[in-house]
């Protein structure tokens, strides 16, 4: 409505046609398919290395109260931390790198994600724990067939909100670091004050987030839940 009353210049506020313009505009040529791959690969890494990582350590910190008592007290600190004040302690460590990129998003997951884990591994219930020892259950065996499927709810809920705070800290560092991807495309559009660009990005940031929801996660997260009889 107020794109429509002229308030504000289209550069400013644009309509939603210019908005649909740009859109179909930065697919035929390439641009937005561009980012899209380029931010997608940077993520797909950098959660994997975080999925990795994040499951052992909550796993460990979970069952090892040494670890706990030291470790996890620096994880629970470190998760107030925003991972994009983890980006100029990666540029001095890696530079102007992909490198440098790929260490804020695997910040910004794998605190989550170890939080998560840990939190499912300590709430496994301890009758499942003694009735595994009675069956002879010990060391990887007690981890894979006892705890790792008891905390697996806890694992995806982490492995989700993981996701979502590395895509977050992808944009956020592509934003400030001058390559390819979505968050550079907005920088683009900022700079040449073209804001129909702005709103068009937003809006391809804003659907990817919600197709991986809905067809990743969301269908695994129905899955456990059905097969743990979560479901009422």
């Amino acid at each position: 409505m107020l794109a429509i009353l002229g308030i504000y210049p289209e550069y400013v506020f644009p309509t939603p046609l210019g908005v649909a313009r740009t859109l179909t505009r930065g697919f035929q040529n390439g641009t937005f398919i561009l980012g899209i791959l380029t931010s997608m690969e940077r993520i797909i890494i950098g959660f994997g290395i975080s999925a990795i990582l994040g499951t052992t350590l909550g796993l460990a910190l979970g069952r090892i109260r040494v670890l706990d008592d030291t470790i996890g007290a620096v994880v629970l600190g470190l998760q107030a931390l925003p991972s994009i004040c983890w980006l100029p302690l990666a540029l001095l460590w890696f530079g102007l790198s992909e490198t440098a990129m790929l260490f804020v998003v695997v910040m910004g997951a794998l605190l989550a994600i170890t939080t998560a884990t840990e939190a499912g591994v300590k709430n496994t219930p301890p009758l499942y724990l003694r009735a595994a020892r009675n069956l002879g259950a010990r060391g990887w065996k007690m981890y894979a067939r006892v705890i790792l499927p008891a905390a697996l709810p806890s694992i995806i809920t982490g492995m989700k909100l993981g996701w979502s705070f590395a895509w977050r800290s992808l944009m956020a560092a592509e934003l400030l670091y001058v390559s390819l991807g979505l968050g550079q495309l907005l920088t683009m559009g900022r700079e040449l004050n073209d804001m129909s660009q702005v709103i068009a990005v937003m809006f391809v940031i804003i659907a990817i987030g919600l197709i991986v929801d809905r067809l990743v996660f969301a269908p695994i997260e129905a899955r456990v839940r059905e097969r743990w009889g979560l479901v009422g």
